[in-house]
This record gives C-alpha cells, sequence and structure tokens, in this order.
C-alpha cells in the first residue's frame, strides 16, 4: 500500500473514531450532532482555505441557504428525507457557484469583501422575504422525518441519539468521499493553486475554473450541514445566514488546522465543546472565548492538528534518543 492509501486510511480511520467516542464522552445527543454537524461546514470551508488558499466570510451564506431549502421542503413540499439532504446540496453548490464567480475575479483583500459583501446581501434578503424565510423568526416547527426508501424505515431520527446516528453516517461518507478529493489529481492541483496560483496557470490550469470548483464542493457541503442543523433545532434561524455564522464556521477551521481535513473535526469539537461548557460558567462566555482564541492564535498557529503532531513527533524523537542510550549502554556493558 502506498503512502497516500495510508493517510487516507488513517484519517477516515479517527473520523470513524471520532463518531464512535462522542456517544461515550458526552451525555448530550444534541451536543454531539452539533459537533459533527459544523465539522461538515468547517470541513467545507477547510477545503477552500487549506487546499485552494481561498478565505471566504460567504460559508454562512450556504449554511443558512441550506437550512432554508430543507426547512420549506419538509414544511411545505413533505418529500422524503433521502431527498432533502441533496436537495440541500444542490441549493448551496448553486449559491456558492454565484458567489464564486464573483468573487474568484479579484484576489486578497479584495476577494475578502466581495465574500462579505455577498454575506451581507443574501442576509439582508433572508430578512426582508419574511412570507419565505419567517425574517427574524426564521422557519419554525422543522420535522425530523425518518430516513425511508421506497417505504422502508432504515433509520428513526426522533430521539437525540438516532438523529446523531444518522448524522454520524452522513458525516463519515461525506468525509471519506471529500478525502478521495482532495488525494485526487483534483486536490493536488488546487494545492498547487494555493501555492503558486501564477505557475499554475503558466502550467496551463483553468485557476478560476478549479477555484469555482473548490467553492461549489464547500458549498454543497455547507449546505448540507445546514440542512441537518435545522432538523436538529427544528428551526432555520436568520442567525445561521448571518456574518456572525461566517465567522464562526472560519475560526473553527483557522483552530483545528488548514490543510488537513480531520483538523477541521478537532477545530469544531473545540470550538463547541468549550463554547458550550464555558456559556455555563459566566454570561457573557464569548469574551473568555475570545481570550482563549487570542491564545490560540499567539501559541498554537499550526492549530491543535499542528499541536498534536508536534507533540507525537517530541514523543516518538525521545523515544528513539532512549533506543540508542539503551543500545550504547549495553554495548559498554
Amino acid at each position: 500500500m502506498n503512502a497516500s492509501f495510508l493517510c487516507q486510511y488513517r484519517h477516515l480511520a479517527m473520523a470513524v473514531a471520532t463518531v464512535v467516542v462522542l456517544p461515550l464522552v458526552l451525555t448530550s445527543g444534541s451536543l454531539a450532532t452539533e459537533v459533527l454537524i459544523f465539522a461538515l461546514a468547517a470541513l467545507g470551508c477547510n477545503l477552500l482555505l487549506g487546499y485552494t488558499g481561498l478565505m471566504s466570510f460567504g460559508q454562512g451564506i450556504f449554511l443558512g441557504l441550506g437550512s432554508y431549502a430543507a426547512g420549506l421542503a419538509l414544511l411545505h413540499l413533505r418529500i422524503p428525507l433521502i431527498a432533502v439532504l441533496p436537495l440541500a446540496m444542490i441549493v448551496g453548490a448553486l449559491a456558492a457557484a454565484l458567489v464564486g464567480w464573483f468573487s474568484i475575479r479579484q484576489r486578497g483583500t479584495y476577494f475578502v469583501m466581495l465574500t462579505l459583501a455577498f454575506a451581507q446581501m443574501f442576509y439582508f434578503l433572508a430578512y426582508t422575504l419574511r412570507d419565505i424565510t419567517g425574517g427574524d423568526n426564521g422557519l419554525l416547527d422543522i420535522p425530523r422525518p425518518p430516513l425511508e426508501i421506497l417505504g422502508q424505515r432504515l433509520l428513526p431520527t426522533a430521539g437525540p441519539w438516532e438523529y446523531y446516528t444518522l448524522v454520524a453516517v452522513v458525516f463519515v461518507v461525506v468525509f471519506w468521499v471529500l478525502q478521495r478529493i482532495v488525494d485526487s489529481i483534483l486536490g493536488r492541483t488546487l494545492l498547487a493553486v494555493r501555492d503558486n496560483e501564477a505557475r499554475a496557470a503558466a502550467a496551463g490550469y483553468d485557476v478560476r475554473m478549479l477555484k469555482l470548483i473548490a467553492f461549489m464542493i464547500s458549498g454543497a457541503i455547507t449546505g448540507l450541514a445546514g440542512a441537518l442543523h435545522a432538523m436538529l433545532t427544528g428551526i432555520a434561524p436568520l442567525s445561521n445566514i448571518e456574518y456572525g455564522t461566517s465567522e464562526s464556521i472560519l475560526i473553527m477551521t483557522v483552530i483545528g488546522g488548514t490543510g488537513k481535513l480531520f483538523a477541521s473535526v478537532l477545530g469544531a469539537g473545540f470550538y463547541v465543546l468549550v463554547g458550550d461548557w464555558l456559556s455555563t460558567l459566566w454570561p457573557r462566555w464569548l469574551m473568555l472565548l475570545g481570550m482563549l482564541l487570542i491564545a490560540v492564535s499567539l501559541f498554537m498557529q499550526k492549530g491543535l492538528w499542528g499541536v498534536g503532531t508536534g507533540l507525537l513527533q517530541r514523543v516518538r524523537r525521545q523515544g528513539r534518543a532512549d533506543d540508542t542510550a539503551t543500545q550504547r549502554s549495553a554495548a559498554y556493558d
């Protein structure tokens, strides 16, 4: 087996281990489900930031539109769950195509400003279309149907842990597909665009098309996360599409570390779980979280993934040094 296959298997094994461990360490099924949902959103963001070099502040657009698409489909169309999730992905991908088509024409600060402008535009659009989105109240009483195919029930979703099982299956499948993408020729080409866009263009790659494809994949994954979140809470709130949500998803991605998919899972878990814990300590827990994020930015610039791999390498070096010292001691004896 080659190195890339082993790396893919290792990261997939960690993703599977995550969905197994969460029910063992958390008493709340809703909290565990929220971790996986935002891990999906962070995965989509990491594809843009870590693999393509695009810092987008428009991820909340796709999360919010995925929430609205799922809510409207379940409330008014009564379509089955097996069709709701692909619908949310299509809506997210189409919105990403629109945002990306304009944004990728600029670089650096102007790219960031365009994604931020689109985020504000979609927010006020959702706020204005009260008959469709519910305005500042959002869409309420969104049902959570079981997973059925041809009338056969595959997975119930009524209970918190039952719904967690569905989200866990979706998470593992999406993680595997995304790992296949980043390990493919497309993924390697995206890294080339990230590292040296001018050289990639000179080599004959259509840089704009590659960026647009990355945007659409990211939008589809984030839209899926939005649909799952709407069914988790029973609400598609206006806050899902606002700038603050985009900021939170970006923070999760940076905390975990960019350029490694499982790092996004670490970042999302850290943000959600630490935020939940701090909220029980002080009503103004966001201030504590802000100070914690400052510490992470100053002393953990490679994210949680970088810290973990650094500690592992240090342990390995210490182990090799101990083995060498033991061998030398044995030789002298």
